[in-house]
């Protein structure tokens, strides 16, 4: 099973104390800390994804549940969708289109529990909006949670991205955004589960 980086020193530091308690005749604090590695390397485990081919296909970037879809209110938007990662979800987040990224916008915030609306507005967040070759573009936005504290993003300004390529994690519970341009469709529907790199959860128009 592959593991993200970010969760080696969450994995090893209990892994090595749980052999140190095994070592000192420790049984059950060596099968507490044990438990707690393995817990840890689950929640960062990172699996290979094999996004479908078609033309105008938007994935999901991320795995969860969708809890939100807001339908366009005006001319020139289109509609914002909310993907609500558990902790036992796939936190790894993915590039729903291929494209090159135009701009990365950090923002510190607040931590709402991810599943409310205003986590969206007020919670720490990164910005990614990606911008295909004929210059259709959306918006992925990695949303911390209650008990994430740290968004990881692999990706920067400039950068040219493939279907379904990482693009970062969000640790220990989240929320990721996705909003589309005017016109394109929606094919999930809300309280519907997801994978990140591999659903079809839109259509360019």
């Amino acid at each position: 099973m592959r593991i993200a980086k970010e969760g080696y020193p969450f994995i090893l530091t209990p892994a090595l104390l749980a052999l140190l308690a095994l070592i000192g005749g420790w049984k059950w604090m060596a099968l507490i800390l044990g438990t707690v590695s393995f817990v840890f390397a689950a929640f960062f485990r990172d699996p290979e994804r094999k996004p479908p081919g078609g033309e105008g296909l938007i994935l999901s970037p991320a795995d969860g549940r969708n809890v939100k879809i807001r339908r366009a209110e005006g001319k020139g938007t289109g509609a914002k969708l909310s993907i609500f990662l558990s902790p036992l979800d796939v936190h790894i987040n993915r590039a729903p289109i291929e494209g090159a990224v135009e701009e990365v916008k950090y923002q510190k915030g607040r931590f709402f529990a991810a599943y409310k609306d205003e986590a969206s507005k007020t919670n720490e967040q990164n910005v990614l909006k990606i911008v295909d070759s004929r210059r259709r573009s959306l918006t992925v936005v990695q949303v911390a949670g209650v008990l994430a504290r740290r968004i990881v993003c692999y990706v920067k300004k400039g950068d040219s991205l493939q279907q379904g390529q990482r693009l970062g994690l969000i640790m220990f519970g989240s929320r990721v955004d996705l909003s589309l341009p005017e016109g394109a469709q929606i094919k999930v529907a809300e309280g519907e589960r997801v994978k990140g790199g591999e659903t079809i959860i839109g259509r360019f128009a």
